[in-house]
């Protein structure tokens, strides 16, 4: 791996993230890290306050810049000799302006921080950078709680449907994070209450065609709460990280009818692998 994108706006949350690419950058031998931050000042919608002026544009650089370079001295020593800490200040809009640095550099993984959140209306609100940027990335984009520490990977578990296996399931990205950290694979489908309408059995040989030789272990549950379910799983398995594929169609329909990706975003305590189809 070449090159890993960390956005940041400079929060504990951001750090945390950032230390946690740092480690994870080591296993995966990637050659650089560029640390992002996007900048953009307030528009008031009154005609009256006009436009931002030009002496307002140059303070918020310098507030972007040296904020990037303080961050970058402080994590230096964490870096290994082998690899480059670089940043970048971008006067964008967050997530367009991450997808385009991420072309620029050729990154091939974005790793965010995210806060967790107990209520589900202020999650539906509010939202994230993280959950809108997993949403839109076309390379996998790790999303880390504020809390968690990167202990290497040794478990990790892949949160799948069953549906349409063979054409969803993003095998090269899930090989490249095995390849190099040599974790047991775990396979999870939550099944609700009701019964699905799916061939298990049938989609499991098309997993083990696709996987076998990782040897990943296959775990079926049932469960009203899909993300609840994933949690319990995580903490009774002692996974390390969630691979997660969210699906092209509804993923966010409706204000509370929430996609498992963003639930899981805000509510899981260990780092989610988003990886789209």
């Amino acid at each position: 791996m070449q090159s890993i994108l960390v956005p940041t706006d400079f929060s504990p949350t951001a750090y945390n993230a950032a230390r946690y690419a740092i480690a994870l950058a080591a296993d995966m031998k990637a050659t650089k890290i560029i640390l992002y931050n996007a900048y953009q000042p307030y528009v008031s919608e009154d005609p009256e306050l006009g436009l931002p002026l030009q002496t307002d544009m140059e303070e918020f650089k310098q507030i972007s810049e040296e904020g990037l370079i303080k961050m970058q001295n402080a994590l230096q020593s964490e870096v290994p000799s082998s690899m480059q800490l670089e940043y970048e200040s971008d006067y964008n809009i967050i997530t367009s302006g991450i997808l385009e640095v991420c072309k620029k550099y050729n990154a091939e993984l974005i790793i965010m921080g995210i806060t967790n959140t107990e209520s589900k209306l202020e999650e539906a609100i509010i939202g994230s950078s993280a959950v809108d940027v997993s949403k839109h990335s076309e390379i996998p984009v790790i999303i880390v709680p504020v809390n968690a520490n990167y202990t290497g990977l040794k478990k990790v578990l892949l949160a799948v449907d069953f549906k349409k296996s063979a054409e969803t399931t993003p095998v090269a990205e899930i090989k490249k994070l095995l390849d190099v950290t040599h974790a047991q694979l775990d396979i999870l489908h939550v099944e609700a209450n009701e019964s699905d309408e799916l061939n298990l059995d049938a989609e499991k040989n098309i997993i083990d065609s696709l996987l076998g030789n990782y040897t990943p272990q296959y775990h079926f549950i049932q469960g009203k709460d899909f993300t609840d379910a994933i949690n319990q799983f995580v903490v009774d398995n002692n996974s390390d990280l969630i691979i997660v594929i969210p699906k092209k169609h509804g993923f966010l329909e409706g204000i509370f009818k929430r996609s498992h990706t963003k639930a899981l975003a805000f509510h899981s305590h260990i780092p989610i692998m988003s990886i789209h189809e």
